[in-house]
């Protein structure tokens, strides 16, 4: 799979192709999550998974600033899809299911890099997300 090709390109230390099959891999994801009736947890599981990959090879090649991006756009894809009516409860409950561990991502990410804004916002995100209640 290209999620596989993406983690052992990273192992090698190969950064660009790790990048460019992790960056597929979301694409991927993205596209699946946009079709109804797909496997909503392995769709949200696939996206997160994706931008966690992206983060840790950014991280790794030195990019600070892009991975604390990318775990901020994981978690703030997941607020959108539990704030938003549309989505079926299926996509909505995966959502929230899975935004545990981007919330925790994005405190590890805090804990070892200090504060940085984009991962500020984006646990604002999360408080807005959690506050609206979306799914009564």
């Amino acid at each position: 799979s290209v999620m596989s090709r993406g983690t052992a390109a990273a192992r090698q230390g190969h950064v660009l192709l790790a990048l460019a099959n992790f960056q597929e891999a979301l694409g991927i994801a993205r596209a699946l999550l946009a079709m109804p009736g797909e496997r909503s947890d392995d769709c949200v599981a696939a996206l997160v998974v994706s931008h966690h990959n992206l983060a840790e090879v950014q991280l790794d090649a030195g990019g600070d600033d892009l991975a604390a991006a990318h775990l901020a756009l994981a978690h703030e894809t997941l607020m959108h899809l539990l704030c938003d009516p549309a989505p079926a409860g299926a996509l909505r409950q995966a959502a929230l299911r899975h935004s545990r561990e981007t919330h925790a991502a994005l405190l590890l990410y805090l804990e070892a890099h200090g504060a940085h804004p984009v991962i500020a916002r984006a646990l604002r995100a999360g408080c807005l997300g959690m506050a609206v209640g979306p799914l009564h």
